[in-house]
């Protein structure tokens, strides 16, 4: 645990530092003395409601990992133990490239002895799914904004190769069968089966448009979150303001997931506030004020969540607690 403790946290260093540059950024481009005025006059229930939104997000997207977990064949981790898995994973999203959630099938393994390739299929699941979702939200903002057609059609197109490719098993048995005359892919291919068998079990159509209608909902919600900061920011109510909350957030999630920059840092933002700014003609510093506000809400409070889970789940960290141990508590 010494070791393995150590080596997690390096890997979260610099997406907390990103992060931080980032803040400090956004400050600086909408005028540091403007936003602290806007913070300063902020009507902070409002970030409360925001919050309850982004927990309903999670909710949703907790019943959705759960139920992927079904689909992979992991039938004895309890839904307490299933939602800690969940939760811990928040932190790994801002490692590089998000890599750092590779651990949760790791954990999964351990406490289910599912293979690891399987576990890691779900998580590619989630994103998948999740892009699609965002994708749906987006739709109707990138009609009325043609200019975004491009990003929106790349990552549509790329998701959906995606989904199909992991349907045609006949391909796929081809390439795994000429793979294993490789001596490289030979040592590996036992896992890489098992992270297709995973994704084929996933990416089923009933399996794919549940998980999208999930997605589509628990990001709906996040939006509507964004609507309430935009409120609190002395913003007046209204469908369109509603519209727009949610297409900037769902497109600027869309962008940051596509950087690959940990957490999408610095893409998801300068897409948030520069959107706000666009579409909604406001002024820099309270699209710098919202944008702040809104990561808050989402990506850090998620963050500080996982975090907490962490400080109870040192068998996590450190892999100290034996398979059989977890498996008894589990």
């Amino acid at each position: 645990m010494k070791e393995a403790t150590p080596s997690l946290i390096r890997r979260l260093v610099p997406g907390l530092i990103l992060g931080f540059l980032v803040f400090i950024g956004l400050a600086i481009l909408g005028d540091l003395q403007k936003v602290s005025i806007h913070l300063i006059q902020f009507k902070w229930k409002y970030l409360l409601v925001a919050l309850l939104f982004t927990l309903c997000n999670y909710a949703l997207r907790f019943v959705k990992w759960h139920y992927y977990l079904a689909q992979i064949g992991v039938k004895r981790l309890s839904v307490p133990q299933s939602m800690r898995l969940f939760v811990a994973g928040f932190p790994l999203a801002v490692t590089p490239g998000k890599v750092g959630e590779v651990l949760k099938g790791v954990w999964l393994m351990r406490l289910t002895g599912v293979p690891v390739g399987r576990g890691i299929s779900v998580i590619v699941a989630e994103r998948v799914s999740d892009g699609l979702a965002v994708l749906a939200l987006s739709t109707l903002g990138v009609i009325a904004y043609p200019q975004y057609w491009p990003v929106f059609a790349l990552v549509l197109a790329g998701l959906l190769a995606i989904v199909i490719i992991s349907q045609i098993r006949p391909a796929a048995n081809w390439f795994f069968d000429q793979g294993e005359r490789i001596k490289f892919f030979s040592k590996i291919s036992q896992s890489v089966r098992e992270f297709y068998e995973g994704s084929f079990a996933l990416f089923r159509p009933g399996s794919t448009l549940l998980a999208v209608a999930l997605g589509t909902l628990s990001w709906l919600g996040e939006g509507i979150g964004f609507y309430f900061i935009l409120l609190g920011l002395g913003m007046e109510p209204s469908q369109r303001l509603l519209a727009m909350a949610i297409f900037v957030l769902s497109f600027s999630t869309i962008v940051g997931a596509a950087s690959a920059l940990p957490g999408g840092l610095g893409a998801a933002e300068v897409s948030i506030a520069g959107l706000l700014t666009l579409t909604l003609g406001q002024e820099p510093a309270v699209a710098s004020t919202a944008t702040l506000l809104i990561r808050l809400a989402t990506l850090w409070f998620g963050v500080l969540l996982g975090l907490v889970v962490w400080g109870f789940s040192p068998d996590l960290l450190g892999f100290a607690t034996s398979r059989s141990q977890t498996v008894s508590e589990a």
